[in-house]
């Protein structure tokens, strides 16, 4: 999952206080590029692309997605993004004189068409430093249909807990890999016992689920990289690509073929 990053991102929309400008918004294509650090504003974030991939790390949590996804990223959340390849990013930032009604914990979600119109109609105003009656009317309905965003799947939970993370860094270092939970245990020094009750108690799922997720959102990265179905199993250590496609669709509720961009 490692790629090398050549460019660093500066966006500041996310640190304007400004009830006058309840949205500001950005829109680029770039390449391998990353936020400069890990970061967090007052305003909240509604962030996706309308091409290409994106992953987006919070402290509690990652999310692999694409265009047919999005992710709401809460107001004085630390996160960080990264664009791997070429990505069009799509992102805007809510004032925090907007947010008492809008979700207080990020997660990533699938957007309606409808809400991906009203983003792409707010950022074709270029955010004027003052709103027409036409600008205040679709930015109250954008706002709206934010409140009744609701959560999906495609995360994977992650924890500061330094034996979790010795154990999940060696799981995303070795995606292919078939080592049991007794040889990650003996990395982090604890017994399988206790490395299983550590998923339990800091992720919320059992040592296989996680694996299987990494496994799931890695292979999302690569449909979006337009790798084929067959060459994303064996790249991830599955037996044959039925049952990489059955997993997949048992996950997310489409094949792997219907999941692409096209």
């Amino acid at each position: 999952m490692n790629t090398d990053y050549k460019t660093d991102l500066e966006i500041d929309h996310g640190f304007e206080i400004n009830a006058l400008r309840p949205v500001a918004t950005y829109s680029e294509e770039i390449q391998n590029a990353k936020c400069a650090n890990s970061h967090a504003h007052p305003r909240a974030q509604i962030i996706s692309c309308s091409s290409g991939i994106m992953e987006v790390v919070t402290k509690n949590n990652i999310w692999i997605v694409n265009s047919l996804q999005g992710v709401w990223i809460a107001s004085n959340e630390e996160h960080q993004v990264y664009f791997p390849n070429n990505v069009k990013v799509v992102t805007a930032f809510i004032d925090e004189s907007k947010l008492h009604n809008l979700p207080k914990n990020s997660f990533a979600f699938e957007p309606s068409g409808f809400l991906t119109s009203l983003l792409e109609k707010i950022i074709s105003f270029s955010n004027p430093n003052i709103l027409t009656q036409q600008h205040s009317r679709i930015i109250e309905v954008f706002l709206d249909e934010l409140s009744t965003l609701t959560p999906s799947k495609t995360f994977l939970p992650t924890s500061q807990d330094k034996r979790i993370k010795i154990v999940l860094d060696a799981l995303m270092n070795d995606l292919s890999g078939k080592h049991t939970i007794d040889y990650y245990a003996g990395k982090a020094f604890v017994s399988p016992r206790t490395l299983s009750r550590l998923f339990h108690k800091e992720l919320g799922m059992s040592f296989g689920d996680w694996k299987m997720r990494l496994k799931l959102m890695e292979a999302v990265k690569q449909l979006g990289e337009k790798k084929s179905v067959k060459e994303i199993a064996f790249e991830l250590g599955y037996e044959n690509v039925s049952s990489f496609i059955a997993t997949f669709k048992k996950h997310f509720g489409k094949t792997p073929t219907n999941y692409i961009v096209k």
